[in-house]
């Protein structure tokens, strides 16, 4: 490793007295509940957000199923909305402040609903063949916009969704055939296998369409859990808020709109789709923002260029100006904020050196208010349109997850240390913060919490890596440790005490008696585009300098048992966890979630497959690239893992592919290396995250039990 070239502790405001002695469950991620989806009314006196939480499942008792409700605040008390076993989401308001639009699924289809906040009982407003997403209430009350997901056999056949039964203007790339004609179908050819050609042809499709077969002609046909044959795309429908209303669909071709929004009075809608609608959708990665009036016509780019990804068009309320990001498609990819006229033109990139996404407009026009990851943390930045200067209204130790703003203030859910997830008010400074919600303060009122030291290393490139050390919860003087280096995946997340989804995994292990380390190597996101881009081709030996560094410097405190130290991480900290424990053998034990292991191999495998060419460089196959992707992939360096591994996947993992973990575990086995491999049925990238929560349980449980064999304690 290389010589640590600077270390320096900051003093942070993390001083909260933490006077409870129990520690932190396993099982209590169940109790944990998750504020999301805040929007204030349009008359700004009461706000909406969704809470999920985990409820006891009712045929398994071991188990829990995930579900999200609506609750509403007058800013002072909070308040559900929703009930039941369905969850709802999706809620947006009428321009009047008296009624809210939301889904709820209604025999496994989402539908759309309306409810009347001064009492009666929610309408059902669809009954749709085809899911709705993302109903948004015009601005004159008059239609409710939405989004319907359909497939590509669905749009092909639907007469009502296609009435001319035309065929996409991009080709379909089905090997052998020239041109889309293939794709007509003669339902007077009857399905023979003993037939001519066109009857076999006819047994084929038969067979595809009972799932007897699939076949595949796209690119892109790896999905999160299964693989996906078909494309599907979002079209959307308008409708009247009243009862026995008909959707009308305003987009008709083979194309996706997505981020569809209104704009301010309610004449426009505007949208992102790809940017040449000749061009096969799995190739075209270009994106344009397009506008169109609410029944479809008019459609035109607003902002289009070769290259270029622009997304999330946010109109400000006086309807005079728009906020959307730009990324380059090529390379690595960074959103970077702009603001422009109403219509696209005069555009005027914003100098912020953090990628932006999640962002509001004052209701005076004037500002532009953003929650973005920096520094560890989720803070609210607002930029003043007048001077196009961003400035920071929020601190670097909390996350807020989610906000909207009103005239006088910002409703936001904030994730800290002491409460995983409630929902606040502020003013526009962020001053003044009122605690509006108590999901959690029950379960956490007697705990004994960890409070995470920010310290920060300079590597060998001269960049500030920010880290973390949280002792064991309840921690005796004189007593010594084991100490645990969790690493984050992406490449480009990041962690810090804002975090959300690591919240209870911390605790837990701080809890267990463990000294919990973690960093932000170098190409992790929130620090600036240089530093995301800092591991361009290095996936391997720069972020190993810069995790190792931290674990180092813990390693030094009087309390830390430098003999049991044990690592892990998932997803591309999977393939970090490997590559370390490959080159370096101070760690007693390793766990590797969700991983790659061989850059090549992942190539085919993940449907995450664009990081290769765009972080190496290149393809397996380009001379060029070969040398890198080998140099690079810890499975290259097998045979030189001496710690003993675990190693874990996902059955049905397609973000990353499950065959890297076999040949891994499979290579070190053979080699009779100290490893186990635990795959988990049904489960996906998410697992620990959006998961089946037995099988979350599951896997922390494996994490704790597996180091515990051999630290000795």
């Amino acid at each position: 490793m290389k010589k640590l070239l600077f270390i320096c502790l900051l003093i942070t405001n993390l001083t909260y007295a933490q006077t409870g002695k129990e520690k932190i469950l396993v099982t209590d991620m169940t109790k944990i509940k998750q504020v999301s989806n805040v929007t204030i009314s349009p008359d700004g006196k009461r706000a909406i957000y969704a809470l999920r939480t985990n409820e006891s499942n009712e045929t398994d008792k071991l188990d829990f199923d995930y579900r999200t409700h609506l609750w509403i605040t007058d800013f002072q008390t909070v308040k559900p909305l929703t009930r039941g076993s369905e969850s709802v989401g999706g809620a947006s308001w009428s321009s009047d402040s008296k009624q809210i639009v939301f889904t709820r699924n209604v025999k496994k289809l989402s539908q759309i609903f309306i409810m009347p906040l001064d009492g009666g009982e929610a309408l059902q407003l669809t009954d749709f063949k085809y899911s709705t997403s993302n109903p948004q209430w015009s601005p004159d009350g008059t239609k409710i916009l939405f989004t319907v997901n359909v497939s590509f056999s669905e749009l092909l056949k639907d007469t009502l969704l296609n009435p001319t039964k035309r065929l996409p203007s991009w080709s379909f790339e089905k090997a052998g055939f020239k041109s889309n004609d293939f794709l007509k179908t003669d339902k007077k050819i009857k399905a023979n296998p003993d037939g001519n050609l066109d009857e076999i042809r006819a047994y084929l499709d038969k067979d595809i369409e009972d799932k007897k077969a699939k076949v595949f002609s796209r690119m892109n046909f790896q999905g999160e859990s299964t693989t996906e044959p078909e494309m599907r795309f979002n079209l959307l429908f308008v409708i009247e808020p009243k009862e026995g209303a008909k959707p009308v669909q305003i987009t008709k071709s083979f194309w996706s709109f997505n981020n569809a929004k209104w704009s301010a009075d309610g004449k426009k809608i505007y949208a992102v789709c790809g940017r040449d609608s000749l061009q096969h959708p799995d190739r075209e990665q270009n994106t344009a923002i397009v506008r169109m009036n609410p029944d479809g016509s008019e459609l035109r780019q607003l902002v289009a260029e070769k290259g270029i990804s622009y997304n999330n068009p946010t109109l400000s309320p006086d309807g005079k100006m728009m906020a959307f990001t730009m990324s380059k498609i090529e390379w690595l990819g960074f959103n970077q904020l702009y603001i422009s006229n109403a219509d696209g033109s005069n555009p005027t990139l914003i100098n912020f050196d953090r990628a932006s996404n999640n962002f509001e407009w004052s209701a005076d026009s004037k500002y532009v208010y953003l929650a973005v990851n920096s520094n560890g943390a989720i803070p609210v930045y607002r930029l003043d349109i007048q001077t196009k200067k961003v400035e920071r209204l929020s601190d670097f130790d909390s996350g807020i997850s989610d906000f909207d703003v009103s005239k006088d203030r910002i409703v936001f859910s904030k994730t800290e240390v002491k409460n995983p997830s409630e929902l606040y008010s502020a003013d526009l400074m962020m001053k003044n913060t009122i605690k509006l919600s108590s999901h959690n303060d029950n379960f956490l009122k007697n705990k004994a919490l960890s409070f995470p030291e920010k310290r920060t290393y300079a590597n060998s490139k001269g960049q500030m890596v920010e880290y973390w050390i949280m002792k064991p919860s309840n921690l005796e003087a004189g007593k010594k440790y084991p100490l645990l280096l969790n690493i984050h995946g992406g490449p480009t997340a990041m962690w810090g005490p804002g975090e959300a989804s690591m919240w209870h995994e911390f605790q837990y292990f701080c809890s267990q008696g463990y000294v919990v380390v973690y960093a932000n190597p170098r190409g992790s996101g929130g620090y600036g585009k240089d530093f995301q881009f800092a591991n361009y081709q290095d996936w391997g030996t720069g972020p190993t300098e810069d995790v190792l560094a931290a674990a180092t410097d813990a390693a030094n405190e009087s309390w830390v048992d430098t003999s049991r130290q044990v690592i892990t991480g998932g997803s591309y900290a999977g393939y970090l966890t490997a590559w370390i424990i490959a080159h370096d053998h101070r760690f007693k034990a390793a766990f590797a979630q969700r991983g790659v292991y061989d850059l090549t191999t992942f190539m085919g495998e993940g449907n995450a497959w664009r990081l290769v060419p765009n972080y190496f460089g290149g393809y397996p196959w380009e001379s060029k690239t070969k040398d890198i992707l080998e140099r690079e992939s810890p499975y290259t360096y097998v045979d030189k893992i001496k710690t003993p591994f675990l190693i874990k996947h996902g059955e049905n993992d397609l973000r990353t592919g499950v065959i890297q973990s076999e040949m891994m575990y499979k290579s070190l086995k053979i080699m009779g290396k100290e490893v186990e491999y635990v795959r988990m049925p049904g489960a996906t990238h998410e697992l620990s995250r959006t998961g089946n929560v037995r099988q979350k349980i599951d896997r922390m449980l494996r994490i704790y039990e597996f180091f515990e064999r051999y630290i000795g304690r």
